[in-house]
């Protein structure tokens, strides 16, 4: 009995040891910070859910400015958000990446940046000539969306680069419809998003009559420019092919979207999310073909472990 007892002491102390190295049951539950209203990340994460909740997990989805906000979410313990969509570019290389905190599970879509205008705006301020430059800009009103989102980030840093003022940069805090219909009713001149190319209101401006799309002929500079962006063409007609619209090719700068979550995540749990990317992001698009994304770039986190096994295989 001495014997057995001992036995079985040591049994027990293995599996606790074994239990203590390998990962425990993972929490069922998942909180996916998504991003604002009608937008790109809002209509993944809905895509998400259903896929994640066939595995038995309780999912939430976190409406958010958009990538400033998420990274914040996922930066903060107390938050309880475990996975968040986030735009390239959208922090500096130095603002915690290298930390530990938060590693990426890859790229899962390009965000083109689409600077939409008023045509009517082009004779009063451009006596009719479309902007060619982002300094060609200047004296306009650009929204730019809330100081939480990622579009606001990067059309300053381009900005910036492009000698256009600043002051021609109007951040707005209403949800992204009032915005577009400040756009349509002419309160502002330009609205900016960052976004992929499905999103219900890129969707809606492109077939709005009096909207215009900025032809970024700078592309391939701002791309040379800034590592995390690369130059991309919305081809003529792939809007409405019946229409020919748009009527040329249109030159645009994109970053892309990467699925964040924090490096503490169960690889149970991580594992589900990418067949889940798989499954949501996997069919081809205007600016990719079937099977591109998700893919293990990096743009800021590093890819993770468990992330990385899986594109292997």
């Amino acid at each position: 009995l001495p014997a057995l007892a001992a036995l079985a002491a040591l049994v027990a102390l293995v599996l606790w040891g074994a239990w203590r190295v390998l990962e425990p049951t993972p929490e069922k539950r998942l909180v996916i910070a998504t991003g604002p209203e009608q937008g790109a990340y809002e209509a993944w994460g809905q895509r998400y859910a259903p896929l994640l909740r066939a595995h038995g997990l309780q999912v939430e989805l976190r409406r958010t400015a958009g990538s400033a906000d998420n990274l914040a979410l996922l930066r903060d313990p107390a938050s309880g958000v475990h996975a968040a969509f986030v735009q390239g570019g959208v922090a500096e290389p130095t603002e915690g990446a290298d930390d530990g905190t938060l590693v990426s599970l890859g790229r899962v879509a390009h965000e083109p940046l689409w600077l939409f205008y008023r045509q009517d705006a082009l004779a009063r301020l451009r006596g009719g000539q479309p902007p060619v430059r982002l300094a060609d800009l200047a004296g306009w009103r650009v929204d730019i969306g809330p100081a939480g989102g990622g579009t606001g980030a990067l059309l300053r840093r381009l900005a910036a680069e492009s000698g256009l003022p600043a002051a021609a940069l109007q951040p707005h805090e209403a949800v992204a419809p009032l915005r577009v219909a400040a756009l349509v009713q002419g309160r502002v001149d330009a609205l900016a998003l960052v976004s992929a190319a499905d999103a219900p209101l890129v969707q809606y401006l492109l077939r709005t009559p009096g909207v215009a799309l900025f032809d970024v002929a700078q592309a391939e500079a701002y791309a040379r420019r800034f590592p995390f962006l690369q130059p991309l063409v919305l081809p003529r007609g792939v809007v409405d092919l019946a229409a020919d619209q748009p009527p040329a090719d249109v030159r645009l700068v994109s970053a892309s979207a990467s699925l964040v979550v924090r490096a503490e995540l169960h690889p149970a749990l991580m594992q589900l999310l990418l067949q889940a990317a798989q499954q949501a992001h996997g069919e081809g698009g205007w600016f990719h073909r079937r099977g591109e994304f998700p893919n293990p770039g990096a743009d800021l986190f590093p890819l993770a472990g468990e992330a990385a096994r899986h594109y292997r295989s």
